[in-house]
């Protein structure tokens, strides 16, 4: 047996001929119910005992910040172990507020600080600075994985490599401090506007310790919060967080000896009373995530060197800051999502380095035709506030955006025709967001017909999202496709379709497929689909199928299928059928009961690698309830006993 924290040492130990990776055991963190029981057991001297009253709510705060890694809940609740009574409640409550400041000076957490520190030191040096970046979030956020990605790009952090995009690199990048469990996966946020995003976290302790080393090399200044009230040299990262405050044994004081210059003469940028007397001159990245505005809002116009600037989801963003976001020349990344602005000037031309602009779910109704001048603009993310079908309608001159690799969401109506071919123009795209609106006359034809030449000239397209605005059929354009982009990932079709297109067969390197409002009947969608030797998950989404009863045979062996969504919140189908033989890599099921009563799983025994179902509907439906009971007494006569779970609307 061999123990390891990097994923690719222990696929180097697995036997060569093992290619599943049945052979690795990947450790879990424990469960609550588990944290709890060694907490008490190193606290109180066995896990049987009681808690305190009084300690029980910042025990439960510590658990928290501990996340189910033993290490951290046996170092803390040894170090409680000398303040059991109730009395002792202030030096729980500072223990769970000042953990780093334990982490650093306390014996008892010095083995565990010292393993996370070790982590951190022999990463190589690239990813050192990736990792810092990381403290830049705020605690427990929630990261959006391609947010992430970009900004690590913009700040130019990622390195070139012959043979791959910078995006490819930062996937690498990213890929290996998961594996060396730096970076936690948090699993996927689902939406049916935007799809399945994936997320990360990063866990307390392990922040804790990236916040110490960004401190030290001035590489992020942080304000609000437990940083209120501190000092820094020159500023070049600065992050706004809100909440909380800064706790008095906090290691980051602003007359903290380990964080004086060693030039006491050094001036240092105060922002104990208040945000004013920042010098922003230097500052190159600037992120908030406190929903409310602030008054370093009114000061834009001085933040000069901007490269990043990231305003996802922060209020008091208007319009007439729009002015000074468009005279930042150098900027590369400007994130905007979320917020209330409803114009982008013409200006916005003049940002003539910027490689993302995100804009999705703001008030706008539409973009300048001036960003077809943002020659160097890389992804482009369009869409408004709680509108879905409001999408960007790109002007003639589209093909002149020779760098566009990530666009979202497009909007093809009759008569952009020249739109239509300056698609297939875009030799570097590979993720598309498009929708098309025609009527059905010739001009609308026109436009379907040079949208399928310009998708088969898309050699590097990785991800299509295809659709249609209103009711018709206009996506049996695809069925005719002369030529599909052949190393497609990810794919969606959005829209009434006499059925799956015959070339769906050939992308043998799809691993996500999602459909919706395609109304398939019989074996439309199965019967294509199992043929594809690398997809792993398929999402059936409002209006997939049709038919009374969605019926999974043993021909449907799908070969690397792992995970099975039906979001439908409608009637059919009313049985989901597993034959023996089908499916049998299926690892997850999740389906949506809503409030029909007639809904059932039928022949679940079938599906031999099952770990776990998720369940959804009203409360009081009959059906949700006997499926439940079922699928109870299935799952222990399963091999995998898989786990049930239910999500009550």
């Amino acid at each position: 047996m061999v123990t390891t924290r990097i994923e690719t040492v222990a696929v180097g130990c697995s036997d060569a001929s093992e290619v599943s990776g049945d052979n690795i055991y990947l450790i879990k963190p424990l469960n609550s119910e588990d944290s709890k029981k060694l907490f008490l057991s190193r606290a109180f001297g066995s896990k049987d005992a009681t808690c305190p009253k009084e300690l029980e709510d910042e025990m439960d705060k510590i658990l928290k910040k501990c996340g189910g890694l033993p290490l951290a809940i046996v170092s803390i609740s040894s170090l409680l172990a000398s303040y059991k009574s109730p009395e002792h409640k202030d030096m729980w409550d500072r223990v769970c507020k000042s953990i780093s400041y334990h982490m650093e000076n306390n014996p008892t957490l010095e083995g565990m600080r010292q393993i996370l520190t070790l982590s951190y030191d022999h990463l190589p040096y690239h990813l050192k600075g990736c990792m810092m970046y990381l403290s830049i979030f705020p605690e427990d956020f929630l990261i959006n994985k391609d947010r992430l990605l970009y900004r690590w790009i913009a700040e130019g952090l990622v390195e070139e490599k012959r043979g791959m995009t910078l995006m490819e690199v930062a996937e690498a990048y990213y890929d290996e401090l998961v594996s060396r469990s730096m970076i936690n996966p948090a699993g996927e946020i689902i939406s049916h506007v935007y799809g399945a995003v994936e997320t990360c976290r990063v866990h307390d302790m392990m922040l804790e310790v990236m916040v110490t080393k960004s401190l030290e090399a001035n590489f992020v200044s942080l304000i609000g919060g437990q940083y209120q009230g501190m000092s820094y040299d020159t500023i070049r990262r600065l992050s706004i967080h809100s909440g909380g405050h800064r706790t008095k044994d906090s290691p980051f004081k602003k007359d903290s000896p380990s964080k004086e210059p060693k030039d006491s003469s050094s001036k240092k940028t105060s922002v104990k009373n208040g945000l004013e007397e920042i010098n922003v001159q230097h500052v190159r990245s600037l992120s908030m995530f406190q929903l409310e505005g602030n008054k370093l809002l009114d000061r834009l116009g001085e933040f000069t060197l901007l490269r990043v600037l990231d305003l996802e989801d922060c209020k008091g963003v208007q319009n007439k800051h729009m002015g000074d976001i468009c005279r930042m020349y150098l900027l590369r990344y400007l994130s905007l999502r979320g917020t209330d602005i409803s114009v982008v000037p013409p200006k916005v031309r003049e940002l003539e380095h910027l490689q993302t602009l995100d804009v999705r779910a703001t008030n706008l109704v539409e973009l300048p035709d001036a960003v077809i001048k943002l020659e160097k603009l890389e992804r482009l993310f369009f869409s408004q506030k709680d509108v879905w079908s409001t999408m960007w309608k790109p002007p003639q001159g589209l093909w002149k955006m020779k760098a566009l690799r990530e666009v979202g969401w497009v909007v093809l109506e009759d008569g952009a025709v020249e739109v239509a071919q300056a698609i297939g123009e875009l030799e570097h795209l590979q993720r598309l967001s498009i929708y098309v609106n025609c009527d059905g006359s010739s001009n609308g034809s026109k436009v379907l017909e040079e949208l399928a030449q310009s998708l088969s000239k898309t050699y590097s397209l990785r991800s299509l999202d295809m659709g249609n605005i209103g009711w018709g059929k206009e996506l049996n354009f695809l069925l005719d496709l002369p030529s599909p982009p052949r190393l497609l990932r990810l794919l969606r079709i959005a829209g009434a379709i006499d059925g799956l297109p015959k070339w769906v067969e050939s992308l043998t390197y799809l691993v996500e497929f999602h459909m919706s409002w395609a109304c398939l009947v019989d074996d439309q969608l199965f019967g294509v689909l199992c043929k594809l030797p690398n997809l792993k998950s398929i999402w059936m989404q409002r209006h997939c199928y049709d038919g009374r009863e969605l019926l999974a045979c043993g021909a449907h062996n799908f070969l690397a299928l792992k995970n099975l969504r039906g979001t439908c919140d409608e009637e059919m189908p009313k049985v989901y059928r597993f034959k023996e033989g089908s499916m049998t890599k299926l690892e997850k099921l999740e389906l949506n009961f809503d409030k029909w009563s007639e809904k059932c799983i039928v022949g679940i025994q079938h599906l031999t690698s099952l770990k776990e179902v998720q369940l959804s509907g009203k409360r009081e439906n009959p059906a949700l309830a006997q499926s439940l009971e079922q699928l109870k007494v299935e799952s222990e006569k399963h091999p995998n006993q898989f786990t049930v779970g239910v999500k009550y609307d």
